[in-house]
């Protein structure tokens, strides 16, 4: 099941194993029991703490329970945890086996005082590259509190469950039967949904920090940059962020970064945020800014109610996937209107959908939900598809995929509980046209996160985009953005990485002049 170089590096990791953990499955007469089995023993082959039983009387089948015999601590993967979430697996059997996990002291804390039975289940695809850090935030949790158990389901291989429960995107998580989220979500947030006192506890120790000398206010590409950059010159460095590594983490394929030829967005994210913790950086997660304005010093609210304070800041928000805005899109989210191809796709797998937009993203998504669904109906409002040539040839070889111009989204159709369909207009024509559809994937564009800016005296453009110099330098004296956010030409994460070393060079001169105009004002007084 596994060649010869992962085994010697998961023999590595798994040096770090001191617990023994016995790996129970559950299996039928499936191919996949039969690759499940496969996989547990060449687990099991490289370490003498692991152990390998079955059962009979399982609800799922082929299931891999993941157990501590020391904690009595158990964590379930029904299917078979590979692609995005074969690190899943080894950082559920790492911290099963003893090795520390890398959450903070205090949410360590509030996971091993939970003492009421907590069964989470976590619906993922094995191509959904947000799916592990939730499933990880789950499995950090149930291998240290044995009142806490977390199933990871692939909804692509137990589609009846994901039929009986209406699961139209992933990763979707039940808690003792009832939905829990639906969504990237992060191990603070699942435990400031179980511990309603927690966000005030966090919003309480934020109000007490120190002013920094610079606030980076965003975790993504242009975020952590910034915060290196400050972070190398010296200066007391903060960044504060709903998660880290923003819209990269939901980005699978990136290829045009220089010098790698090839990465995915989560690799990506868990590099920058390992490079931004060489240094001395406050890292503050799971917190959105809700503003900004100028006292002593300049100051963040943030939406959890704790204020931050800083000398100078950098606005890094970065951008989100642009709404249809049409009757339905809300009412359907989650329920066969989704934003992610790659997530969602497997979910619809030999069923009709469509994609909204005929830029390269669109394109790219129809091609790859070609391989899995039953018809790709694209739908391009303009007259002509905006993406790449070569995208443009592929999607026209490919016989399941239908290119729709001059095309208007006017309605998503639905029964109640999902998508039946959608509505367009002809631009040319006029005339009124009705698709039936399984699910919708919008691949629009982009719109700046920076909305809790409008009321502030921060600049923006007609688009909502921050308005900045060549130094990053926003119209409010002492900060600065870098990124989406902004009203550069182009949004890429290289371009990204680029802005926010700007603006953060930019924030350092800022610093030294102010600090030598301070000194000239105490010398006169």
């Amino acid at each position: 099941m596994l060649d010869q170089n992962i085994k010697t590096q998961l023999q590595s990791h798994f040096a770090a194993i001191t617990d023994p953990i016995e790996l129970v499955l559950a299996l039928d007469d499936s191919n996949k029991s039969s690759e499940l089995k496969s996989l547990a023993n060449d687990l099991s082959s490289l370490s003498t703490h692991i152990t390998v039983s079955e059962q009979s009387d399982a609800t799922r089948a082929p299931n891999m329970s993941v157990r501590s015999p020391k904690r009595n601590t158990h964590i379930d993967f029904a299917g078979i945890p590979m692609g995005h979430e074969f690190t899943s697996l080894v950082l559920a059997l790492l911290q099963t086996g003893g090795h520390p996990s890398k959450a903070s002291e205090e949410e360590l804390s509030i996971i091993d005082g939970i003492t009421e039975p907590l069964n989470f289940e976590i619906y993922i695809s094995l191509s959904c590259q947000t799916c592990p850090q939730v499933v990880q935030a789950l499995n950090t949790m149930a291998a240290r509190n044995s009142n806490i158990k977390a199933t990871m389901i692939d909804g692509a291989l137990f589609q009846d469950e994901v039929n009986a429960r209406n699961i139209m995107a992933v990763p979707s998580v039940f808690l003792n039967g009832e939905q829990f989220s639906q969504g990237a979500v992060s191990l603070s947030d699942i435990l400031n949904k179980l511990d309603t006192g927690a966000a005030a506890k966090q919003a309480e120790k934020l109000n007490e920090k120190d002013p920094f000398d610079v606030l980076v206010v965003g975790g993504g590409p242009a975020g952590a940059s910034a915060a290196i950059y400050a972070a190398r010159k010296g200066l007391n460095t903060g960044v504060v962020a709903e998660r880290f590594g923003g819209q990269v983490a939901d980005t699978l394929a990136i290829e045009n970064f220089i010098s790698v030829k090839a990465t995915e967005g989560p690799k990506l994210v868990a590099q920058l945020e390992e490079h931004v913790k060489e240094y001395d950086v406050d890292i503050m997660k799971g917190q959105r800014a809700a503003g900004i304005a100028r006292g002593d010093y300049i100051e963040v609210p943030l939406e959890s109610g704790a204020t931050l304070k800083a000398k100078s800041v950098i606005m890094a928000t970065g951008a989100r996937w642009r709404n249809m805005n049409v009757p339905g899109e809300q009412e359907y989210k989650g329920k066969g209107v989704a934003y992610c191809p790659h997530c969602d796709g497997p979910l619809f797998k030999g069923k009709p959908v469509a994609v909204i937009g005929g830029g390269n993203s669109g394109i790219e998504a129809a091609i790859d939900l070609a391989n899995i669904t039953s018809h790709v109906t694209v739908l391009e409002f303009a007259s002509t598809l905006r993406a790449d040539e070569v995208l443009i040839r592929k999607a026209n070889s490919l016989p399941n995929i239908t290119i729709i111009k001059n095309a208007q989204t006017t309605e998503v159709l639905g029964d109640g509980q999902r998508v039946t369909g959608l509505s367009y207009t002809d631009r040319v024509s006029g005339e009124q046209h009705q698709v039936d559809l399984a699910g919708i994937f919008v691949q629009i564009g982009l719109i700046p996160n920076s909305e809790f800016l409008k009321e502030t005296d921060v600049q923006l453009s007609r688009f909502g985009e921050i308005e900045v110099d060549k130094h990053g330098a926003t119209s409010m004296s002492g900060v600065y953005a870098a990124g989406d956010v902004t009203d550069s030409a182009f949004k890429q994460i290289i371009i990204a990485m680029g802005s926010g070393a700007t603006a953060s060079l930019g924030a350092f001169d800022y610093l030294i002049r102010h600090s030598d105009e301070s000194q000239t004002e105490a010398s006169a007084a």
